[in-house]
């Protein structure tokens, strides 16, 4: 493998989506990372929690001592050998620590010692975090955004998938964003959520162009928070609202509450899935029961009830949408009418998703 130079070109490895192997322990990789990136830790969690116990009360040579003989033998053997096999997998990757020091340039000298010459990325993890911080606030102050907006259920979603510029901010959080919006794969992490906004950011404005789309979100996608400068941006764009008659919207509602996500619970609980997919709607109505009022929760949940049963005995979905109608006029509308009254940004286009679509192709 011929030799390449560390780099602090961060740009560069995100732009070109880069294959990264990460020497942290798993805990911090999975408190925050990178998407092309691979935890490949030189130690477990509780290696490193002893060699940070050894360091406290010894001082950092006996810290490094320990650290060799808990990583030694057979244990570094077999690490050693996923390293080589990323490396020989990925020869344009680079290997990272916290902060490029003790542990990748370890890791880079094992590496080398069996004639794979490897760089790693100065500065490490905290180096390239720092990078998609800043790289986010001089993105969101250079684009020129337009949001997608429009009364749950017009399909928001569906057109943010159909522009070529567009940011699917659902997708990257994994939540459809409203209250039964959870799926059953877990959210990713608050950072690994901001690191992939700022990447996405990044490619799109690397070019000439300066136009973003992305969906009209609240402050909350789930339990993800939108990072607050890109909520002050989004308060002051201009959008484009999307309109679909109520019965278009309940087909859309049913489409990804019902079918999508029940086969989403299917292929993850098996046999257990419609009960579990059953249930989570259950108790997500259940979390809005005072803003609905008790009466009207109790409409709504007999209502769920009896199109779930419906569903199960003759694989009819037409009970749907009753309850999904008396939850669109009676609640989500009037609260989309006060969140648009929150907006200062201008409505350049009224229109059906496909008349959104034309409208948005003329619009860069």
């Amino acid at each position: 493998m011929s030799s390449r130079s560390d780099t602090h070109n961060y740009r560069a490895l995100f732009l070109n989506d880069v294959p990264m192997m990460d020497m942290r322990a798993p805990a911090e990789f999975f408190h925050g990372a990178f998407p092309c990136a691979r935890s490949l830790p030189l130690m477990t969690d509780e290696e490193r929690a002893q060699v940070g116990r050894c360091y406290k009360q010894h001082g950092q040579d006996a810290a490094i001592k320990l650290g060799h003989q808990l990583v030694s033998g057979e244990c570094k053997a077999e690490r050693l050998a996923r390293w080589s096999e990323f490396a020989r997998q990925h020869p344009e990757g680079y290997l990272y620590c916290f902060r490029g020091g003790l542990r990748s340039q370890t890791v880079q000298r094992w590496l080398r010692d069996e004639g794979i010459d490897y760089p790693l990325v100065a500065g490490g993890y905290k180096a390239m975090r720092r990078f998609l911080l800043d790289e986010l606030e001089r993105s969101l102050a250079w684009a020129d955004m337009v949001l997608i907006s429009g009364k749950t259920g017009t399909g928001k979603t569906r057109v943010i998938q159909r522009l070529e510029r567009s940011l699917d901010l659902e997708g990257m959080a994994n939540h459809r964003g409203s209250t039964f919006g959870q799926l059953p794969d877990p959210q990713p992490s608050q950072i690994d959520f901001e690191n992939s906004l700022s990447i996405a950011l990044l490619k799109l404005l690397a070019g000439r162009h300066s136009r973003v789309f992305l969906e009209d979100e609240g402050r909350l996608i789930g339990r993800l928070n939108l990072p607050e400068s890109l909520r002050e941006r989004m308060a002051q764009s201009p959008m484009a609202v999307v309109e679909q008659s109520l019965s278009e919207r309940v087909d859309v509602i049913i489409e990804d509450y019902v079918v999508d996500l029940g086969q989403r619970y299917a292929a993850r609980h098996g046999e257990n899935g419609a009960a579990l997919h059953r249930g989570k709607l259950q108790d997500d109505l259940d979390r809005i029961r005072k803003r609905l009022g008790g009466e009207r929760h109790q409409r709504v949940s007999d209502s769920l009830t009896a199109a779930f049963a419906a569903q199960q005995d003759h694989g009819d979905l037409s009970g749907h949408r009753e309850w999904i109608t008396i939850l669109l006029e009676q609640y989500y509308d009037p609260m989309y009418e006060y969140q648009l009254d929150q907006r200062s940004g201008a409505v350049l286009f009224r229109g059906c998703r496909d008349a959104v679509v034309e409208w948005s192709a003329g619009a860069r």
